[in-house]
């Protein structure tokens, strides 16, 4: 059987090492540095499976401007341009990177060059990673860096149909390298022993950056030793207990009474704009003799406001009366409006309230004409997915992204649910009731629809954007049914 290796990335380490201070006494555009001299990776075997376990603590530090990149398409059938920011003598440019630095919104393509060499000086394994700055785990390097930093947490473009993005370096702030290779065979040589792991700046981004040779290399020693495996302990099956959010942050709190609304949604002022992606991860399965097709679905916020839910229980109930709120330009709530409901869902994997009529799934005929419509129609609203952090308003650190402890627990009275701008909510149809049962349908062409909004409870900008269709095509026999996904302008999501 053919060997498999595994890596699991290490927790970040604190950064304390000489290439930290020389950082901050000359600090270049950028500076690359290794936490530690030694590091240590651990090495698992497991019948023909081997793990391998490690952090090399590398990073790079800003200088004393941050470095900012935005990346945007403005269109699927665009490609994707990155520009980056530079600072000349206090005033920002927007200067365009070079063609194939960026080519989707992970980050900067081949950024860095590892090589592992042997006790002998012998090369064992090379690769290129990639690197975009975003981190939950950056930190300030030296006392005269700003206090905070604006930049998004995650690289982002787990989402196929993403849109735009920014990633980031605080001036005087680290970012971690991505240190692992793309594939997990490129470690297969590494054996216990000693080794000596070099990471260099490629040099059409020292280029492009203007970093200086000497601040473009930094080297570590890597240990690699045999650690036995540990059985799972872990408790399967159950639904996890989750603080909330709002237990910890009162701009998620509902307010403390049902608001006086207003007789008509304000005709001017800011709003949100809910627009739907084209449905995504698609795939067949079969169960209980029945076939389904999956998919994710996507509605994001592209509008001039955050989309704001209330919902206040009606007492003794599984059913709350939801508000949709408004805000002037100045962030100021100027009042609110009836948006329907939300209810409590038991369900396993749920457990949460959710906001009815924020979307609706359906399958189409090759016609457009109704085929199946999903069980699904109420939603936990949360910022799952950053789809356009290029817009203006984008929330670009969002604190409800999990639906776990966004969308509130069933002893609360009240909740409150936001969709920020520039982010998405996605929910996986993944379950009978709520992915489409395709078992007695033909074969042959259809659409799946993702429509926002529905029912037009919520008020928006404008609604001509909130549909999205995406093609599928049935074929196969009733003992074996098969599914073609045609791509979308070259997007296979």
């Amino acid at each position: 059987m053919k060997r498999t290796i595994a890596i699991i990335a290490a927790c970040a380490v604190v950064l304390a090492s000489a290439g930290v201070a020389e950082a901050a006494a000359v600090p270049s555009p950028l500076t690359l540095v290794a936490a530690s001299r030694t590091v240590t990776a651990e090495r698992y075997v497991d019948g023909d499976d081997v793990y391998l376990s490690f952090n090399l603590g590398l990073h790079v530090i800003a200088g004393k401007d941050p470095l900012v990149v935005r990346a945007r398409r403005a269109g699927y059938d665009k490609p994707i341009v990155a520009h980056r920011s530079v600072v000349t003598k206090g005033k920002r440019t927007w200067v365009r990177l070079p063609a194939g630095t960026v080519r989707d919104f992970t980050g900067l393509k081949d950024f860095t060059t590892i090589t592992i060499a042997d006790a002998r000086g012998k090369t064992v394994a090379t690769y290129r990673t990639r690197f975009c700055g975003n981190s939950d785990q950056s930190a300030r390097t030296r006392p005269t860096a700003p206090a905070t930093n604006p930049y998004p947490m995650g690289c982002g473009g787990e989402n196929p149909f993403t849109l735009g993005a920014v990633w980031g370096v605080q001036a005087g702030w680290n970012a971690a390298i991505t240190d692992q290779p793309a594939s997990a065979a490129t470690l297969k040589a590494l054996k216990a022993g000693r080794y000596t792991a070099t990471a260099t700046v490629n040099p059409a981004y020292r280029k492009v950056f203007g970093i200086p040779a000497k601040s473009a290399t930094a080297k570590v020693a890597l240990n690699v030793v045999d650690v036995e495996p540990v059985a799972d302990k872990s408790l399967a099956g159950g639904h996890e207990a989750h603080g909330q959010v709002s237990d910890r942050l009162p701009e998620f709190r509902a307010a403390a009474s049902r608001p006086t609304v207003l007789r008509a949604a304000p005709k001017a002022g800011p709003k949100p704009d809910l627009r739907s992606l084209p449905a995504w991860g698609i795939s067949l399965s079969q169960e209980d003799r029945k076939w389904y097709v999956n998919f994710g679905a996507t509605v994001w916020n592209a509008g001039t406001s955050p989309l704001v839910v209330d919902g206040f229980r009606r007492t003794g109930t599984d059913l709350m009366d939801a508000y949709q709120y408004f805000f002037d330009a100045k962030g100021k709530q100027v009042g609110s409006r009836p948006a329907g409901t939300m209810e409590w869902d038991d369900r396993e994997g749920h457990k949460h309230w959710h906001f009815t009529d924020f979307a609706q799934y359906t399958l189409l005929k090759s016609d457009k004409k109704l085929a199946v419509r999903s069980g699904k129609e109420a939603f936990c609203l949360a910022n799952t997915d950053a789809v356009d952090y290029t817009i203006a308003g984008a929330k670009w650190r969002p604190e409800n992204t999990s639906l776990e402890t966004s969308c509130g627990a069933n002893t609360v009275v009240a909740v409150r649910e936001v969709l920020d701008i520039g982010n998405g909510d996605t929910y996986t149809q993944d379950r009978p009731g709520q992915s489409f049962d395709i078992t007695g349908l033909p074969n042959g062409t259809y659409w799946i629809q993702v429509t926002a909004n529905p029912s037009n409870r919520l008020a928006e900008l404008t609604t001509g954007n909130n549909v999205a269709l995406r093609k599928i095509v049935l074929g196969g026999t009733a003992a074996r049914r098969t599914l073609t996904v045609p791509a979308v302008h070259g997007i296979k999501g």
